[in-house]
């Protein structure tokens, strides 16, 4: 705009200029000119017009020329900011490139990892079908099962009454021989046997009154045991503890904490290295007394443990009976179930025979069985008592079995009486 001014002060200066140079000549001329003065003032009128319209033109295109000059500024501008946005874009681009491509890459994973998801779907869908089939196989075996199961039982129930009829007439012959007095000497005294072979009895002496009135548990005493050929008592309670008695002097030794539940029963190992206590958790604890610490926790009853009792000949083999109908036998060096017997009738007492291979449990249908261990089969069944049996103890010579039920009554049982209803 600056230069327009300039370039057109430049042109008034000239037009002035050569005005003030041509005056003499024009006025030489117009002497001798006089009457050609008035074209000659005509023309430079004419020439003043047209030298003012050249004026008002050249200002309207400066005015444009300003216009077009901030047209193209703002053009300018424009067009850099198109540039910066398509840059932008350019590298916005690149990056999506880069991210498509890695999306890409995860994609072609994810399909090689649902292909393969597919593919094992589909095989455990096919073992999923077999499993079905099996089990239905199994559930039909299952039902076929029962129903000889039940034709057997009732069979067994038939030949049951013949033996128990067969039983009465045996315990009526036994007592007219004098029965009784053989049975209070074995339960009533201690049958040994010495290093030469020779026997000798210990007769029990019966107590007259309590030694030591001991408060042992809150809530209850539920179980109760002495050591092994040791004076030492063990007792368990509802207050979840175990505690060791000096019967001598009525103190206690020592309390063993850790159970989950309420204490049911207890025993402890022949070698009287660890005591085993069921409980009303569903599971059975294992404590090394040396330690006192708790060396296994046998889970596999879905039911509370009524009753457990130890091998008389092996530290390692203890069995146990729970409200859910079964009976398991446990390996303690391995620490889990290696036989489990499933009866109809729940477990209530149970305890091994002397030669650690068979046991005898006592029944809610008030029924005494005898069980092989290893090979889970019921060797006898006696009825013992018209309600629910509720505890076992076999004397210490393995030949007699007393037993208490519910209906306040307690029963002895030759052990030679259940083998030959076994058949041996």
């Amino acid at each position: 705009m600056n230069a327009i001014k300039h370039a057109l002060k430049a042109l008034r200066k000239r037009h002035l200029l050569e005005e003030g140079a041509h005056a003499p000549a024009l006025i030489a001329l117009s002497r001798p000119l006089a009457s050609q003065g008035s074209v000659w003032k005509d023309k430079v009128e004419n020439l003043e017009v047209e030298l003012q319209q050249y004026y008002k033109a050249q200002s309207r295109l400066s005015d444009q020329l300003v216009v077009e000059v901030a047209d193209s500024r703002a053009s300018k501008a424009l067009l850099q900011e198109k540039e910066a946005t398509i840059l932008d874009l350019q590298n916005e681009l690149t990056k999506a490139r880069d991210e498509c491509a890695q999306l890409t890459v995860v994609l072609e994973e994810k399909s090689q990892a649902l292909e393969l998801v597919i593919s094992e779907n589909q095989e455990l869908k096919t073992q999923f079908e077999e499993m079905t089939v099996r089990a239905k196989n199994a559930e039909a075996e299952n039902r076929t099962l029962i129903d000889r199961w039940m034709l057997q039982k009732m069979q067994d129930a038939e030949r049951l009454n013949e033996v128990n009829a067969l039983y009465e007439d045996m315990l009526d012959q036994l007592k007219a021989r004098g029965i009784e007095q053989l049975a209070r000497q074995q339960v009533d005294g201690v049958v040994r046997r010495s290093e030469e072979g020779a026997e000798y009895f210990a007769e029990s002496i019966i107590p007259h009154g309590s030694n030591h009135k001991i408060p042992a548990h809150e809530g209850g005493c539920a179980a109760i045991v002495f050591e092994n050929n040791s004076g030492r008592l063990v007792s368990g309670g509802q207050d979840q503890t175990i505690k060791m008695w000096d019967t001598n002097t009525g103190s206690l030794c020592h309390t063993l904490h850790g159970c989950q539940g309420s204490i049911l029963d207890l025993t402890v190992t022949h070698d009287n290295k660890s005591i085993i206590v069921a409980s009303s958790s569903n599971s059975l604890y294992v404590w090394d007394v040396s330690s006192s610490n708790i060396r296994h926790t046998l889970t596999g009853h879905t039911d509370k443990v009524c009753a457990v009792d130890g091998s008389k000949v092996s530290r390692s083999h203890i069995v146990s009976a729970a409200y859910d109908r079964t009976i398991k036998v446990w390996d303690l060096q391995k620490g889990y179930c290696i036989n489990t017997l499933i009866f109809h009738s729940n477990c209530n007492a149970l305890c091994f025979s002397m030669d650690g291979q068979t046991i005898c449990s006592g029944h809610v249908d008030g029924n005494l069985r005898l069980w092989n261990i290893q090979t889970g089969k019921l060797l006898s069944e006696v009825a013992a008592h018209s309600l629910a049996v509720t505890s076992i103890s076999l004397s210490r010579n393995g030949n007699v079995l007393l037993t208490s039920g519910r209906e306040t009554t307690c029963t002895i049982c030759s052990m030679c009486d259940l083998w030959k209803f076994a058949g041996h």
